[in-house]
């Protein structure tokens, strides 16, 4: 078997990527353009993995890339395809135009009209925005998955990489994937959470969670995480520790951080490899 050698070019005409028998150029020089390709070329020339089971089946409706992104955000709330692309912005409109195409068609999500305050344009700029994405009752089956799924990944987050970003449904999915029913069942609070740039916050009442956008006047504690809440989470930062620090800083008693962090937490795990 020999190896073969790709070259990857990147001019005025574009991005090409070529090998031993192929030789693929984006039209633009923006190297996402590339991901769009294959993309594309992956949907067209797709194959089962030949496997009759269900895990199979599984990722071959919602493993392809970006897809567990956008069913995580739908899960948050049902979205235009404009309000997905600003919560997702690295990823290509028409690839994300295709991602959707094909979780409709697999039963996962619908289309469904908006509301008349609906974007007045979708990723592409066109008219017909108000045409929200949700999950159907099959995609929202997914949910303890994609919960487990985030927590199982949180363990391995290390820094974040210069295009990385933090977003209200990806704060919000990590609060409710940590959240301890048991822990919180004598608890009536609420808790508003600045990380990363994003505010939420977090209403607890005698074990019930509500999760809500944006800050909140009737907060009992306001927390400025920054991005060590992956820490606090997951007890490699104690709350007294983060307070002493000045790395965690609060409004209200410091007294009900114990509790935040008793009610949200991560589970403790021999430690993976940082990605």
């Amino acid at each position: 078997m020999t190896e073969s050698t790709w070259k990857v070019v990147m001019d005025g005409d574009g991005v090409t990527i070529s090998g031993d028998q192929f030789s693929l150029t984006t039209n633009g020089s923006d190297p996402r353009n590339m991901e769009t390709v294959v993309s594309e070329l992956q949907s067209v020339t797709r194959a089962t993995y030949g496997q009759y089971c269900g895990l199979s089946r599984a990722i071959e409706m919602v493993g392809e890339r970006w897809g567990l992104l956008i069913i995580r955000d739908l899960l948050v709330s049902p979205k235009t395809e404009a309000e997905l692309s600003r919560g997702l912005p690295l990823i290509p409109a028409r690839l994300l135009s295709m991602r959707l195409r094909e979780l409709t068609f697999s039963g996962v999500i619908t289309p469904v009209d908006g509301s008349a305050g609906a974007d007045a344009a979708d990723a592409h700029g066109e008219s017909g925005a108000g045409r929200r994405y949700e999950l159907t009752e099959y995609g929202r089956a997914l949910e303890d998955t994609v919960l487990a799924l985030g927590r199982w990944g949180a363990m391995a987050l290390a820094a974040p990489r210069p295009e990385d970003v933090v977003t209200e449904d990806a704060v919000l999915s990590a609060l409710k994937s940590t959240y301890h029913r048991d822990a919180a069942k004598d608890v009536t609070m609420t808790v508003e959470l600045h990380v990363g740039g994003v505010v939420v916050h977090t209403v607890v009442d005698a074990g019930r969670l509500e999760l809500h956008r944006g800050p909140t006047s009737d907060a009992d504690l306001v927390v400025y995480a920054g991005l060590e809440l992956k820490a606090l989470l997951n007890g490699d930062l104690t709350p007294a520790d983060a307070l002493e620090s000045g790395d965690v800083t609060v409004t209200g008693s410091p007294d009900l951080l114990d509790h935040f962090v008793e009610m949200f937490h991560l589970p403790q795990l021999p430690r993976p490899v940082a990605a």
